[in-house]
Order: structure tokens, then sequence, then C-alpha cells
């Protein structure tokens, strides 16, 4: 394969931030994405010494923003594409307080926005050599896995991309791209909080691994590989 590239979006920190490191120093090229690239500094001091990572100023839930951006890289193939960007929303959402607005939103985010991505995305990836994209999900959106109740915003949106994924790997396989789904741990980051129980580069490591080992396609994969129910 000639040098791999790498699509990924909500690069500006945590997870996102520790792909670019990571994938960069191997040598692949990275077209990074974020919402105000102006303001994330790492990312930008990233770019500024490697040539191979382009930024690119993308909200995921603008959709007419992706679309246009998919058309100005046309002629660009995506050996990996990766949906990071991803929200929490507000927390302790339980059946006595359900902010109705804010569900809406972590919906747009969580579940629309990757599968808007991915339309719009399908055939650059399709063009490439590696033909892949992975979604960052959770296992808090796994039905088999939930014994706690109760987060049913963040809840909610991931099993519902979980279902978007199981879709996309059965719709996209005629032109063998393979689509995952992946859980990256509960990590230490603003999302997951100070008392995760791994840091951003053990988790980094672990998905980019199952990433780029020969996957099966519409599986939901933990960042150390083991295969998660849906």
């Amino acid at each position: 394969m000639s040098q791999p590239h790498l699509f990924i979006t909500g690069a500006n920190r945590g997870i996102g931030l520790e792909m670019v490191k990571q994938f960069s120093k191997d040598g692949w090229r990275v077209s990074a994405c974020c919402r105000n690239p102006e303001n994330a500094l790492a990312l930008t001091q990233l770019a500024n010494q490697n040539k191979d990572i382009a930024l690119y100023t993308l909200d995921v839930t603008d959709y007419q923003a992706v679309a246009q951006l998919a058309k100005s890289l046309q002629d660009q193939s995506f050996d990996l594409l990766i949906n990071n960007a991803g929200v929490y929303g507000p927390r302790g959402s339980s059946l006595d307080h359900l902010d109705l607005d804010a569900w809406r939103q972590v919906f747009e985010t969580n579940t629309i926005a990757p599968l808007k991505l991915v339309q719009a995305f399908a055939p650059h990836v399709g063009s490439s050599q590696g033909k892949k994209i992975a979604i960052l999900s959770s296992k808090m959106g796994s039905i088999s896995d939930n014994q706690s109740g109760a987060a049913y915003i963040y809840r909610s949106t991931k099993t519902a991309l979980n279902q978007v994924i199981k879709s996309l790997s059965i719709d996209l396989s005629p032109q063998d791209v393979k689509v995952i789904a992946l859980h990256p741990g509960w990590v230490r980051t603003d999302m997951g909080g100070p008392n995760g129980l791994i840091d951003v580069e053990e988790s980094v490591t672990g998905l980019k691994k199952v990433m780029t080992s020969d996957i099966m396609t519409g599986r939901f994969y933990n960042y150390d590989g083991a295969e998660i129910a849906w």
C-alpha cells in the first residue's frame, strides 16, 4: 500500500488528538477535522511540525459543510475514516430529569451526523486500498451490557448509532468497505472524567491496533480487540 490516508473528525482533543499523534507518527497522512482549528493549539502545533497533517474546519452537524468538504476533497482517497466527534450531553439524565431539547441535540451529533458523514465520504473510502470506516460508539449503547439503567440520553443515542453502523456495514459491503463500532474504554478525558480506568494513550493504542487489523465488518469492538454484544 502507498502512504495510507486517515480522515478523522473531532481531532482537536482527547482521543481524536491522540489518534492524530499516533497515526502520523506511524507514517500515515492525516486529514484532521474539528469545529475551530484556530483554537486547537495542540492540533495546530502537530500540523505545523508535520507536512502530512492537513487541518479542516468542520462541524459534523452542518450537513451542507460536510457535503462541501467532501466535494472539495473528491480527488482524495481515505483508507480509514474515523468518526470520533461526539458529545455526552447533560449529566444525570434519569427518568425524573430529562432535558428533551438536549436529547435532540445529542441525537443529532451522536447518531445522525455520523450517518451523514459516511454518506458524504463513502466514495472516498471506497476508492482507497484500505476501505475501512470506524465509528466511536460506547459500551453504554450496548443493550446486552446495560445493568444499571439511567443515562437515557447518551445510551439511546449510542444504541441508535450502533444500528446505523450495522446497516452501513451491509449497505457498503458491495464496495468491500468494512464498517465497525468501537468502544474506547472508560478514558480519562473531558468527557470520561478524571475517574476513567485508562488514559488516552492506552485507549488509542488499542483502538489503532483494532482498526489496522483484519477486522470483521458489522462488529462492535472494545479497545482491546474483544468483541462486544450489541
